[in-house]
């Protein structure tokens, strides 16, 4: 079986990128007949014309045209290595995990106990936009993201959601001075509330129930963040809509208290992985056990 020569691919590869020899020599730092040379040994071992030349320019034959698809793969394929090995240390296993900004901060602790001081494991955490970090899950620059809801179907990029837990929502506030009994939703009519942002899955579903009584609420603020909701709650005096795992220590000292459980609302965390050939045997141990694969 023959096998290909690579520094003769990557030549072609940086070639047709450049769209020109002599400005992919240049690029190599060597001369345009040495690199015409090494294209015509590629074309020769794989049977098949590369380029034609039009005028000045070259254009890419019909083989060259899947032979540059070839190599981007291939090339691609090694800076991903490159990516994936940086950090690792003898002896240690790493695992870099992407979380949604709009992510509960307790949720993502609980999440990662298992991991957190153990010796053998180096975790990296980083912060960001859905979209940007599943960009990143797809580079191979991230093994896992953790987010308030599934990345859509992409059969390029194969991710694959696990549902890791669904968590109660509630109304909730400071205790109030005189204890009332709310009467949701109607009473959102004239108390104002603090909700989750436009956009997410909770504030759809919270719409969408409380739009169904013909109830318009008083909205006091509109916050994205998760961690910013939860101080929102306990300095504002006003109800906010939010998960109860944001603010289980809260609950628990009696810094606020539940004003009403809205049982028909869930909030959903997901794990969002990728289908790889050599995956990450940590994102087996976190989600292996404790959720479920969604579509």
């Amino acid at each position: 079986m023959p096998h290909l020569n690579y520094h003769h691919l990557r030549y072609f590869w940086i070639i047709a990128s450049e769209g020109s020899m002599s400005r992919a020599a240049r690029r190599l730092n060597v001369s345009p007949s040495s690199l015409s040379v090494q294209v015509k040994t590629l074309e020769e071992q794989l049977g098949q014309k590369l380029f034609e030349r039009t005028g000045r320019t070259l254009q890419l034959t019909e083989a060259g045209r899947i032979a540059l698809d070839y190599a981007g793969s291939v090339f691609k394929s090694g800076h991903e290595l490159i990516e994936t090995l940086s950090g690792l240390r003898p002896g240690r296993q790493l695992l870099r995990v992407g979380a949604a900004a709009n992510l509960s901060r307790n949720f993502q602790i609980a999440f990662l106990k298992p991991l957190i001081g153990r010796g053998d494991v180096e975790l990296i955490i980083r912060t960001g936009q859905f979209a940007e970090l599943l960009e990143q899950l797809d580079a191979h620059k991230l093994d896992l993201v953790l987010a308030n809801h599934p990345a859509a179907p992409d059969t390029r990029s194969n991710f694959e959601n696990t549902l890791i837990d669904e968590q109660r929502v509630s109304l909730v506030s400071r205790k109030p001075s005189k204890p009332a009994r709310l009467r949701f939703p109607h009473d959102l009519a004239t108390t104002p509330v603090i909700l989750p942002g436009r956009g997410s899955a909770l504030r759809s579903a919270f719409d969408a129930l409380v739009g169904s009584s013909g109830i318009r609420p008083v909205i006091a603020a509109e916050v994205d963040d998760m961690a910013m909701l939860r101080l929102m709650a306990r300095e504002s005096g006003a109800m906010t809509l939010v998960p109860s795992i944001v603010v289980i220590d809260e609950l628990r000292s009696g810094v606020l208290v539940e004003r009403a459980r809205l049982s028909a609302l869930k909030e959903q965390f997901f794990a969002v992985s990728q289908q790889r050939r050599y995956p990450n045997p940590l994102v087996a141990e976190l989600t292996g056990s404790r959720g479920k694969k969604t579509g």
